[in-house]
């Protein structure tokens, strides 16, 4: 009898409960105050610099824009999974509706696709000002520049919603997400029966976007590594900004994509430790978001004084009225 009322499906609503992290008593307030300094790390990082970038004209660049879309996406990311963290660590809530579980996956996964394709269109457009000054102008274009940017979105966006797609009127048996936040993955373990076409979508969805913008980065870096060698024979302050700004675009690439493909993996591997799956997962999501505005925004030196401009402007009238 126990086993029949196991595989009994659910019926709606159905209310989940996050398994979490395992919080030792005493030691929650700690955990969520450390929580909430990393969602104020992602919205201080990332607001700037999309305030910035939409209130400033002279970087409505390509470049600039980009890093403004990469931006955004931080803020899916970090908001759909640190907010609902942060009521677990101070409250011990571990309930989330479905509804609310289908949103923060969906929004986690949109994240993830979406930082690979912007990533993507990044390089593409540094591979158009390094190896093609001359013709970058006529080529990157207002309309091509939109074209990329909703193109980058465009792309996750249907590639995730088709993986959401699938799910629908999965027969669900379960209500343990043995996980820190939710995702699909998670959410199809608790289905009644196999998944077999939801699961084939999912790694090949994974692999054809995680190979492909892999192959359009190395592209584009590999081409402007080549052509700023050559340059820099006479010049190496050319050489040295070019391979900083090659290095610090590839190692947060590369970490993302191995973090991604360790977690994937660690799904297929039931004997891998529960502790460790969800370290990586939740160090993918709240990292990047709170590094990406230093290594994208605040390390470039046009948005960076834009940044102290538009702060000493507002500051200085309000102290010169106050002398008055």
């Amino acid at each position: 009898m126990e086993n029949v009322t196991t595989l009994t499906p659910l019926k709606q609503p159905i209310v989940f409960e996050l398994e979490g992290f395992h919080v030792p008593l005493g030691q929650g307030s700690l955990l969520f105050f450390l929580a909430l300094l990393n969602y104020m790390v992602v919205l201080l990082g990332n607001g700037v610099v999309v305030g910035v970038i939409i209130f400033d004209k002279a970087l409505h660049r390509p470049m600039f824009v980009m890093v403004g879309n990469l931006a955004v996406c931080d803020l899916l990311g970090g908001t759909a999974v640190l907010i609902r963290l942060m009521i677990y660590f101070l409250t011990g809530q571990k309930r989330i509706s479905y509804v609310s579980a289908i949103a923060q996956a969906f929004s986690v996964h949109t994240y993830g696709a979406a930082v690979q394709t912007i990533l993507a269109a990044m390089s593409y457009d540094r591979y158009l000002a390094v190896c093609e000054p001359l013709r970058y102008n006529a080529v990157m274009t207002s309309a091509r520049l939109v074209f990329s940017c909703v193109l980058a979105w465009l792309v996750a966006l249907l590639c995730i919603g088709v993986l959401f797609a699938l799910n629908v009127g999965t027969p669900l048996c379960g209500i343990t997400i043995k996980h820190v936040y939710c995702s699909n993955r998670a959410i199809l373990r608790l289905a009644c029966g196999p998944t077999p076409i939801n699961n084939i979508y999912g790694l090949c969805m994974s692999w054809s976007l995680s190979t492909g913008t892999f192959l359009a980065i190395a592209f584009s870096y590999i081409r402007i590594l080549h052509a700023c060698i050559k340059q820099g024979r006479s010049d190496n302050s050319i050489r040295t900004k070019a391979f900083q700004t090659c290095a610090s675009h590839l190692v947060v690439y590369l970490l993302f994509e191995i973090a991604s493909l360790i977690i994937i993996m660690s799904y297929r591997f039931p004997s891998v430790s529960q502790n460790v799956r969800k370290f990586f997962s939740i160090m993918l999501i709240i990292a990047p978001p709170a590094i990406n505005p230093v290594i994208y925004g605040l390390l470039t030196k046009e948005l960076r004084r834009s940044i102290i401009k538009q702060f000493t402007t507002r500051v200085t009238p309000k102290q010169s009225q106050r002398v008055r």
